[in-house]
């Protein structure tokens, strides 16, 4: 099954949501579609990023990178409800390598 990874920048919380919600609607939100490999929080130049790391089932080269997509799409779009968002980005692991999709 090929792995892909999705990273998005936390600028704020939305009123009456906890720091904890955001990974935790992110997981859920790429858990309901996709095994869910590994998450975390990184603090880069000073701006909170969340990454989920999570595996498509496998089939056509496009139709993988399509799912991922989608899926990324529906992660910011879920996290967006709890938290303000900037930059989202997809990546899929080739040859040891995280490339963009």
């Amino acid at each position: 099954m090929p792995s892909f990874r999705a990273t998005v920048q936390i600028t704020g919380l939305r009123p009456g949501h906890a720091p904890e919600e955001v990974m935790d609607t992110a997981v859920a939100v790429v858990a309901s579609r996709h095994v869910v490999e590994a998450n975390q929080l990184d603090v880069v130049a000073g701006v909170p990023r969340i990454t989920v790391r999570f595996m498509v089932d496998a089939s056509e080269y496009d139709a993988e990178n399509r799912l991922a997509r989608d899926a990324v799409a529906s992660l910011g779009h879920g996290v967006n409800t709890v938290a303000t968002t900037g930059a989202l980005r997809a990546f899929r692991r080739s040859a040891g390598k995280w490339l963009p999709i």
